[in-house]
């Protein structure tokens, strides 16, 4: 897959907020907008795989409604609703992505289409899954050597990357950079509530936002027009995956 990769020219920007994997999550997004630190942000990153879930059109509203602070990267989700709005053949990856697709008006499948796959602010690179894919995975436990390989091409200057795509955060340090996963704001897996993380000059801070879930996820089932919202609010907002689930199902995947 081609990597874009796109330099933000931000000028005197200290303190950057990164959301990740918001899945069309409505009050998830619209608690950790309200959170202090996020609303004070210079920047708030938008780290891919923003609409694929109940409520795609509110949640990229909503995004939109940030205006010049947010600075949006492209997830492997909002490739594959692209895609689906667009007809062209895709297998589903889950049931919710293709009514999601259909809700889409055509100014919102035009901006997920024309996203980035990286942003470069700083010495900071901004991504989905790596630098180099939006959908490869790679765990804060995988070798050096398949964290070489991942971060193979990224341009010296960058000395801090940040992703999502897991939806477990971590921050670790590989060969002098230091890799910051964001987690995920709509699909927490691992500890509950929505995760996020704030990048102050050289600081890195894993965040979560305390809502009341059970009160989300009755929102997401009376709101949202998606046919199974319940079952899905459920699963993946009343409660979550544990970290031993997840890990069991992404390992495989990450051996590369």
């Amino acid at each position: 897959m081609c990597t874009a990769y796109r330099r933000a020219r931000l000028v005197g920007m200290e303190r950057i907020a990164v959301l990740a994997d918001i899945h069309g999550v409505l009050p998830a997004l619209e608690a950790v907008l309200a959170e202090p630190d996020v609303r004070s942000a210079d920047v708030v990153v938008l780290a891919g795989d923003l609409a694929a879930g109940p409520q795609p059109v509110e949640t990229l509203d909503l995004l939109v409604g940030l205006g010049s602070r947010a600075v949006w990267v492209r997830g492997n989700a909002d490739r594959e609703l692209v895609s689906m709005a667009r007809g062209e053949q895709l297998d589903p990856p889950d049931q919710v992505s293709p009514w999601a697709a259909a809700q889409l008006r055509p100014d919102q499948v035009e901006l997920l289409s024309t996203l980035p796959t990286s942003v470069t602010i700083g010495g900071a690179l901004f991504c989905h899954a790596t630098p180099r894919d939006d959908e490869e995975v790679v765990l804060v436990d995988s070798p050096v050597n398949r964290w070489a390989s991942v971060l193979d091409g990224v341009p010296d200057e960058v000395r801090t990357v940040v992703c999502g795509h897991t939806h477990m955060p971590f921050a670790r340090q590989v060969d002098r950079r230091l890799v910051v996963n964001a987690g995920s704001v709509g699909m927490p897996y691992g500890a509950p509530l929505p995760s996020w993380a704030l990048l102050t000059g050289s600081d890195v801070q894993l965040r979560r936002t305390a809502i009341d879930l059970t009160a989300a996820a009755d929102r997401v089932a009376a709101e949202s027009s998606y046919p199974d919202a319940a079952a899905w609010a459920d699963e993946y907002v009343r409660t979550n995956y544990s970290d031993t689930e997840a890990l069991a199902a992404f390992t495989p995947r990450a051996k590369g």
